[in-house]
């Protein structure tokens, strides 16, 4: 049981809209009134019969803000598309704010907000990136175009030369929600010293102070931010929301605290979205199943405004060959705008994209020269390796045995009965036909969005206790065990006595934040360094008081202190941190990201009469290095292939033509239950890496990339043998029935979902 557990099972966490501190008290509730158009022209706002409403205390249309409108977070991004705070003569997307109302009690701003008129004239809605990369309707007018970036170079033209075979495929990856279990919140107060203090839900507080500061243009020690419970994240909470800063803006003006929680509805429509990726794939090679050349080709949704999203493709290129020894590799990217919410980080931000072109460009490629795709994936795997190697496409990969992970899922599936079996099936001419689906990757987790390094401080008290402070953010992870695990590890003393702080800027004012899988490999390394240190602080002290040789000291985990070595001579920490203070700070630097790996094998049934798929069986090995934690390990890897499936087989976001939602509730968008899953097969693997003294690699995402391309292949290799070569994701029972349907009649298979054309 995680340390963590008791109180979420008890007396439940404590989110930030929870909050019942003193400095809240009084607290201004903030509502938003959004935007019901994708994209118009703003004739009017009329706030007069809210301001009257029962109440109210203030309200703010755009004229009242008197702030500059933000630019993009990154330099590579077209500056000239500004995001005003709130929308002043342009709305870019449904759920974009227009105006603020503040009342007493949060019913009131409900009511309120409904007293608001907006008049706004419709415009052309750009829905997709064809559509945007047409240029015919400009999101920016002033920017001349929608194209936010581009990475890579433009194909060679003679790069597929000399191939025997030579595929083409165009690929989607489709939005999909986060979903965490607390949307959005925040509340806001300023101290008579002139300092903001924000609660916020976030990934890392000090990334969220930054970027906070900039949007009001103060400096980060004016900045302090301070970390609640955090229900859930999967990338979507990393950066700071703009409804972050006019929050904190209101607070100021008013003089007095705000407070803000959105509903499930606005942070189905107004949170950041994750994928959202066009992708062109061409594979070529030879017919004994060697592939020589491989290109990706991505168009990026960026959304209404550029955010991390527009950022992504640059993971995707990055990992374009996957595990595999391709002698030419190619990428290219664009990023577009479009009236839509803005994509963000999700869980694998650009990796999962990767896989699953590459995979299905494998799957594919074993189709068209009808070898088996478990044998193609074979014969052009990389060979193992305990030392950097470069891919080919920009990353180097730390250690891997790609081959033995294949080998594990298959033997354990025992894959070969499995093919009899299908083979019986279709020769039954059965109903329901079973499919396989092969996935084999690798990915790169501790790369972050700065330097890759973590700090951390480990102190003991006087009465035996330790608190460590990280610069991690956990929300779910389970840091609190594993930062005591290390930390108790190194002391000996019980994890019982260790409480792990994290999520305040002013008690760890440099931090990373937990994202792309980094905190074990940097966070927990940086605690197993400084415990290290302070053990050897605590061996100079003792061999003082002892008369020693600090030589001639060593750990005593025993009686949670030192000793002299070969003697009962020694001291614990408790007693020397009663002399003086006994603490340790240090800082772990990392000399590279690290690229766990695996192979996942999924059975799939599909009913061919009704196109409806059931996931059968899921065989993974997810080798992310050495294990400190098996339960903890076990938990991010259940995660991971859950919402690795609900991509594959029902999770999408969807717009009508005009730009309207489709997916604003639980009710509509299909997240995923347990009632979808079948009990899932972990097999164990671990390969370390080189790049740290633990040997761990990130586990949090990797499931997630893995699980998608495996399913998906599975269903569609249910129904290869009626001619069906690919289906979208997800494989709903429509698609797949529409599949059939067409590869019977040789008609074209629909590629995009209603309102996206």
């Amino acid at each position: 049981m995680r340390v963590e557990d008791r109180k979420f099972v008890t007396t439940g966490g404590v989110y930030t809209d929870d909050l019942v501190q003193k400095e809240f008290a009084g607290a201004a509730h903030l509502t938003f009134v959004r935007s019901p158009m994708a994209h118009g022209r703003i004739r009017s706002v009329d706030t007069r019969a809210a301001r009257e409403a029962p109440g109210v205390i203030a309200v703010f249309a755009p004229d009242d803000l008197d702030v500059t409108p933000l630019a993009p977070s990154f330099p590579m991004f077209n500056p000239q598309m500004l995001r005003p705070w709130l929308a002043s003569e342009v709305v870019r997307f449904v759920g974009e704010p227009i105006a603020a109302v503040l009342t007493e009690q949060l019913y009131q701003g409900e009511d309120a907000a409904e007293l608001i008129e907006v008049d706004l004239k419709p415009l052309p809605t750009v829905l997709s990136t064809a559509r945007s990369a047409a240029d015919e309707v400009l999101l920016f007018p002033a920017a001349g175009t929608n194209l936010v970036a581009t990475f890579g170079e433009q194909r060679d033209p003679s790069m597929f030369n000399g191939c025997e075979v030579v595929l083409t495929q165009r690929l989607t990856n489709r939005r999909v929600a986060p979903v965490p279990l607390e949307p959005r919140a925040a509340a806001a107060s300023w101290g008579v010293d002139g300092r903001l203090t924000l609660w916020c839900s976030n990934q890392g507080a000090q990334f969220i102070q930054g970027e906070l500061a900039g949007m009001l243009g103060v400096g980060t020690g004016l900045v302090h931010i301070r970390t609640a419970d955090v229900g859930g994240g999967f990338g979507a909470k990393i950066e700071a929301d703009l409804e972050f800063a006019i929050i904190a803006e209101l607070a100021k003006i008013l003089g007095r605290p705000v407070r803000w929680a959105e509903t499930r509805s606005e942070n189905l429509t107004g949170m950041v979205h994750g994928r959202g990726q066009d992708q062109v794939i061409t594979v070529g090679g030879r017919r004994d199943g060697t592939v020589t050349a491989y290109s990706l080709e991505v168009e990026q949704d960026c959304g209404a405004y550029p955010r991390l999203g527009g950022l992504l493709p640059t993971a995707t290129l990055m990992m374009a060959p996957g595990v595999y020894d391709i002698e030419n590799v190619h990428g290219y990217a664009r990023c577009w705008v479009t009236n839509t919410t803005s994509i963000g980080a999700y869980r694998g931000a650009g990796r999962p994209e990767a896989t699953f072109a590459i995979e299905r460009a494998l799957d594919l490629f074993a189709a068209e020269i009808e070898m088996d795709p478990a044998e193609v994936r074979r014969k052009n795997l990389s060979p193992p390796f305990s030392a950097p190697r470069p891919n080919g496409a920009g990353a180097v990969y730390d250690s891997g045995d790609y081959a033995a992970a294949l080998d594990k899922v298959l033997a354990a599936g025992d894959y070969p009965k499995l093919r009899a079996e299908q083979t019986r099936r279709r020769s039954a001419g059965l109903t329901r036909q079973l499919g396989l689906g092969v996935s084999t990757y690798v990915e790169i987790t501790g790369l972050g969005l700065g330097e890759l390094k973590e700090a951390a401080e480990v102190e003991v008290y006087p009465d035996g206790t330790v608190t460590v402070l990280t610069g991690t953010s956990p929300h779910g992870q389970g840091h609190a065990t594993a930062w005591a695990m290390i930390a108790s590890d190194q002391l000996g003393i019980p994890i019982e006595k260790i409480t792990v702080l994290h999520g305040d800027t002013d008690l760890i004012p440099a931090g990373g934040g937990t994202l792309g899988s980094r905190s074990l490999q940097q966070g927990g390394v940086a605690v197993h360094q400084a415990s290290i240190e302070l053990v050897e602080l605590a061996k100079q002290r003792a061999a003082d008081l002892l008369e020693a040789n600090p030589d001639d000291m060593v750990v005593d985990l025993a009686k949670a202190g030192v000793k002299v070595v070969g003697s009962d001579q020694g001291i614990r920490f408790a007693e020397l941190a009663g002399r003086e203070r006994l603490l340790a700070h240090t800082t772990f630097a990392a000399p590279g990201p690290t690229f766990p790996f695996g192979a996942h094998l999924a059975v799939v049934e599909v009913d061919i009469e009704t196109g409806k798929s059931v996931l059968q069986r899921i065989i993974t090995v997810d080798d992310a290095g050495r294990v400190l934690n098996p339960l903890l390990c076990e938990g991010q890897r259940h995660g991971g292939i859950a919402q690795g499936v609900a991509q594959a087989l029902y999770e999408e976001v969807l717009y009508d033509d005009l730009g309207n939602p489709l997916t604003s509730t639980l009710a509509d968008y299909p997240m995923i239950s347990a009632a979808e899953l079948p009990s899932f097969e972990l097999l164990a693997m671990q390969t370390e890496t080189p790049f740290n003294p633990l040997g761990a690699k990130g586990i949090g995402e990797a499931a997630t990339i893995g699980s998608t391309p495996a399913v998906l292949n599975a269903v569609i290799d249910a129904v290869s043998y009626l001619g069906v070569r690919h289906i979208e994701m997800p494989a709903t029972a429509h698609r797949v029935w529409e599949a059939i349907q067409a590869a019977q009649t040789n008609h074209t298979v629909p590629s995009a979902p209603l309102g996206q054309k």
